[in-house]
């Protein structure tokens, strides 16, 4: 799939490993599936064509590990990243609508922002379409999930009229917002930055 105007598929070159990342046991919880190495997880979330995998390709680089999620057949992405002196992993998520599950690929993004206790859940949204990507951000919210919201696209939605004031947003949800265009790598640094906030602020588990 082209992204934008830049002729490059959005979708990272991932390597797959004969051994899986997931297993038993974490950091986090006995219950939990994912097994992590970091200091703090992040996952990516969002409804298809929103550049959410261009996103954590620009994030974690090219060289990503992708496995099956535990009991079914869909794929689940993870790179990692040094942020703020913490090594941080970076789950790109299947496309999701919405926390009530009607695929399967909706039902594995739910399990893992909701039950792999995540430390801060990313949400990517597509800026000419805000209105409507709201619900699942609300819902995010509503769920108690540490969440920073990404409006991506903005130049396509100044292009149609539509404007994004980041600072009332992020006033109004009560959430970090950080305004992009993923695919010039504009405002990737600020992202960088909120999440390295997030990091050295957040107590984070250890591992155990």
């Amino acid at each position: 799939m082209d992204c934008h105007d830049c002729h490059q598929s959005c979708q990272p070159k991932r390597a797959k490993l004969s051994k899986k990342i997931f297993g038993f046991g974490s950091r986090k919880s006995a219950n939990n599936t994912l097994s992590r190495e970091s200091q703090a997880t992040i996952a990516l979330v969002g409804s298809p064509n929103v550049g959410k995998s261009l996103l954590f390709n620009l994030l974690t680089g090219t060289y990503v590990t992708v496995s099956n999620y535990p009991g079914t057949t869909v794929e689940v992405a993870q790179g990692q990243r040094t942020i703020a002196g913490e090594n941080v992993t970076f789950y790109d998520t299947p496309g999701m609508y919405s926390l009530i599950p009607i695929t399967e690929e909706e039902r594995v993004a739910r399990n893992l922002i909701l039950k792999e206790s995540m430390d801060l859940v990313i949400h990517v949204v597509d800026a000419k379409h805000l209105g409507r990507m709201l619900n699942l951000t609300l819902q995010l919210i509503e769920a108690q999930l540490p969440l920073l919201l990404v409006v991506n696209m903005i130049d396509e939605a100044e292009k149609l009229g539509i404007w994004v004031d980041e600072n009332q947003l992020a006033s109004k949800l009560n959430i970090p917002v950080v305004t992009m265009v993923a695919a010039q790598k504009v405002g990737l640094k600020k992202l960088i930055a909120k999440v390295a906030e997030h990091v050295q602020s957040t107590p984070l588990s250890l591992t155990y």
